[in-house]
């Protein structure tokens, strides 16, 4: 498993071991090393593996990277890539090319493969640093508008990623992910500030006005450029059909917002933010 410590690879993992498998849960600063600039770290990662779980590097070179890597897997034995890409990617990549260039990849490689292409996820309002402020100064500042964006719980992305990884017949499919409902940030938000007790507040912004924002805090022009262009489909409401990957891979639906704000403990998600 690549990336295995972050926020999918980690509950892909305890999805496997829950299933009875030992997985080799691979990291720049895990047990297993894997680095995707350091090709000497690939062999070890991979030898004796059959599947594995991939996670690119989302640097400028990464369809080289994962075109490479699944040219080595091969020769080690393995027959099967799951690859993590994204929704969006599809929406948005039509100049370049490059979002889309680790799905090229995969379905080259000659492997059995699968792609799972999620919407935004639930997780990102307590582990993704942008969303902090939600948590430290008690409000959001998107320019998101009002669009709407049918996030999904990681842990249904994990069940899919789990039966595309030790079960046949999901080789040669492109799951597009979605929760079961398409929110506006402002509803998320107010569901948060429920769920916690405390005065959570959404507030849309422009892009300049983000631009400031972003600039204060450091984040390069270029990055924030990038970032502008996918909270802009968000306001445009582009990503918010839904979609039924889970059911497809799993047979069930994908579970509500509602179930991933019930069973989160904010408090220590809160404290981590505060500590960063």
């Amino acid at each position: 498993m690549l990336g295995g410590t972050g926020k999918t690879g980690r509950r892909v993992a305890d999805g496997l071991r829950r299933r009875g498998f030992t997985p080799r849960v691979a990291s720049r600063s895990g047990e297993v090393r894997f680095d995707w600039y350091d090709e000497s770290s690939w062999d070890p990662a991979l030898n004796g593996v059959g599947a594995v779980y991939v996670v690119d590097s989302q640097g400028p070179g990464a369809g080289d990277e994962v075109r490479a890597f699944a040219a080595r897997a091969a020769a080690l034995g393995v027959t099967r890539l799951v690859l993590l890409s994204a929704r969006i990617w599809a929406e948005v990549d039509h100049e370049s090319g490059r979002l889309l260039a680790t799905e090229r990849a995969v379905r080259e490689s000659g492997l059995e493969w699968t792609i799972l292409r999620p919407s935004w996820f639930n997780q990102n309002f307590t582990e993704e640093t942008g969303f902090y402020p939600l948590l430290t100064e008690g409000e959001l500042r998107l320019p998101t508008g009002e669009g709407r964006e049918p996030f999904i719980d990681l842990e249904d992305l994990a069940d899919v990623a789990v039966a595309a990884l030790t079960e046949e017949g999901h080789a040669g499919q492109t799951y597009i992910l979605s929760g079961p409902e398409a929110m506006t940030l402002r509803e998320v938000v107010a569901a948060l500030a429920d769920a916690t007790g405390r005065e959570l507040a959404y507030h849309p912004v422009t892009d300049d006005e983000y631009r400031v924002l972003m600039a204060e805090r450091g984040h390069p022009a270029e990055y924030v450029e990038f970032v502008i262009g996918l909270f802009g489909h968000v306001r445009a409401s582009r990503g918010a059909e839904l979609s039924d990957g889970v059911r497809r891979a799993l047979g069930r639906e994908p579970q509500e917002f509602g179930a991933y704000v019930a069973r989160t403990d904010f408090a220590s998600f809160q404290e981590h933010a505060l500590q960063r």
